[in-house]
């Protein structure tokens, strides 16, 4: 048995002892063998859509009303300023500097910024790593599985120097059952493998190995995805709860979000164009885009080639 802070693997199956807001009941996790239909992060994924606590503390979250982003308020009151991130996007922010100012290159002023976050999420899935001890987060749109792995070692490398002496505060958000999860008898969870031909369950299954199978500290606070964020119209079509979500810099408060059409920019149609070329371009292969560069507190639309 290997033991690891936060953590205990065994051979025989896995025990996660200490993952997000409490301590969950060991019988929870499945002890193995595995089954040989799913991929390795499956069970975890199941073990954790239907923990009480992390049903809890999703539902908090969906209480929230959906904040919307304008980038003209034309109440005349100062508005709030934001890091926006699109798909296959990530950034990292640090709260001493977006709480102050945070200069935006393409209108040469400077202005207020005191949020992170994302939209337009449908099968992708948006991660949130936060430095409980410094405040620092990283936000993320991942559309991938192949992008999971070094775009988390991506995050986690821009938020601290050792990262096996932090502990990290995990949200995610985004996914729904693009392919049902419904059995016959109604319970939400199906016993086949036939939602692995889906898009967001994969991806939801590759974040939570990669995050259990790390060093570091993490701690699960938000797991709004797959059932958890998907509505029914009267035909019985799924469609996400939430597309998007902010997080508040300073307190690191993750709630519901939409951004306008105005309001997703910088360079908006560059960073679209860059999203689809992209994976033509062998330095971004299985890699998260940068944007926007902490240090220097600007963004920074890195290039790519086809």
């Amino acid at each position: 048995m290997e033991k690891i802070e936060g953590m205990t693997k065994k051979t025989e199956g896995m025990v996660i002892d200490k993952l997000g807001l409490i301590v969950p009941d060991e019988g929870l996790w499945p002890r193995g063998p595995f089954d040989t239909s799913f991929g390795p992060g499956d069970d975890i994924l199941l073990a954790l859509l239907e923990n009480p606590n992390l049903i809890s503390a999703t539902s908090s979250f969906k209480a929230n009303p959906e904040r919307k982003f304008l980038a003209f308020d034309e109440s005349g009151s100062e508005r709030s300023k934001w890091v926006y991130i699109f798909q296959k996007e990530y950034a990292t922010v640090d709260p001493a500097l977006v709480d102050g100012y945070c200069i935006v290159e393409f209108l040469g002023s400077a202005v207020v910024a005191n949020f992170v976050g994302t939209d337009e999420a449908t099968t992708c899935v948006g991660l949130v790593i936060r430095n409980k001890k410094t405040g620092m987060t990283s936000v993320a749109h991942m559309d991938s599985p192949e992008i999971v792995e070094m775009g988390l070692s991506q995050m986690l490398s821009s938020l601290v120097a050792n990262s096996l002496e932090t502990e990290f505060e995990v949200h995610l958000i985004g996914g729904f059952e693009d392919v049902s999860l419904q059995q016959g008898n109604g319970s939400a969870i199906s016993e086949s493998p036939a939602y692995l031909d889906g898009y967001s369950f994969p991806l939801c299954s590759k974040i939570v190995h990669t995050l259990w199978s790390r060093d570091e500290k993490f701690h699960l606070q938000t797991f709004c995805v797959l059932g958890h964020n998907t509505r029914r119209d009267s035909d019985g079509k799924t469609y996400p709860f939430f597309n998007g979500f902010v997080v508040e810099t300073a307190s690191g408060i993750v709630i519901p979000a939409i951004f306008d059409g105005t309001s997703r920019c910088p360079d908006e149609l560059v960073r679209r164009i860059r999203v689809s070329v992209s994976y033509e371009d062998a330095n971004w292969k299985e890699k998260l885009l940068e944007t926007y560069d902490c240090g220097s507190d600007c963004f920074k639309i890195a290039p790519c080639r086809w």
